[in-house]
């Protein structure tokens, strides 16, 4: 899963962005909001986390941007505010969630994976797929209840095919969430994770649709 990070103070965006990658995302930053807004723009996010009080372009303008412009990435506000008019008009703006500055680090993760969640039109922390299963608050997973030891892309991987399941998935889909914007993509290694998962959980938990991409379905739906 890949998210952004738009936020003008240095050490904070730093620390959520650690937060967010400790916990197995891919992260991209930005510093003001002509930047953050351009990439919401161009990027294909799973989840933003958005400052009111940016430089250049401030928050609500951003988001009100993106929503124009027919944008449905789930966002999550960040504000050193605390009045109710302003957690309105960051609603109104088109925001998913709101959290006020000072904040905990768990709090933030805990909303981000909420919003992936729902945004994937999951109601639960742990993701189901016959006999794998992935609790995204521990970024565990097991098999029949052992649990699998995976590296960070393998991970990444498994959950955004957990969060889609049942659906096609392209390789180019894929290279596009798993990575953040500084990586060297290359969509051959997406068929090698692939192929360590499927060693990893079972041969039929991942299938291959042909000239499309791959798909994780459960085993009586493969």
């Amino acid at each position: 899963m890949r998210l952004l990070v738009v936020e003008d103070d240095p050490d904070l965006n730093r620390q959520i962005t650690a937060a967010l990658e400790e916990a197995g995302y891919a992260v991209d930053r930005a510093f003001d909001g002509e930047e953050g807004h351009f990439l919401g723009d161009t990027e294909p996010y799973d989840a933003i986390v958005l400052d009111i009080g940016l430089p250049k372009m401030d928050g609500i303008s951003v988001l009100e941007q993106w929503r124009r412009d027919g944008k449905t990435t789930p966002v999550l506000i960040l504000t050193a505010r605390d009045r109710w008019s302003d957690k309105v008009q960051g609603f109104d703006a088109g925001a998913d969630d709101y959290v006020p500055k000072p904040f905990h680090m768990e709090e933030i993760l805990a909303r981000l994976r909420a919003l992936l969640r729902r945004a994937s039109g999951h109601a639960s922390s742990e993701l189901l797929c016959g006999p794998v299963r992935l609790d995204t608050r521990a970024g565990r997973v097991t098999i029949d209840g052992r649990a699998v030891k995976l590296t960070s892309h393998e991970y990444r991987l498994l959950a955004y095919l957990m969060h889609h399941q049942g659906r096609v998935v392209s390789r180019t889909e894929l290279v596009e969430h798993l990575y953040d914007q500084d990586f060297d993509r290359d969509s051959n290694t997406i068929e090698v994770f692939v192929g360590r998962l499927r060693k990893k959980l079972g041969a039929d938990v991942i299938q291959t649709v042909r000239g499309l991409g791959y798909v994780l379905a459960p085993p009586e739906a493969a």
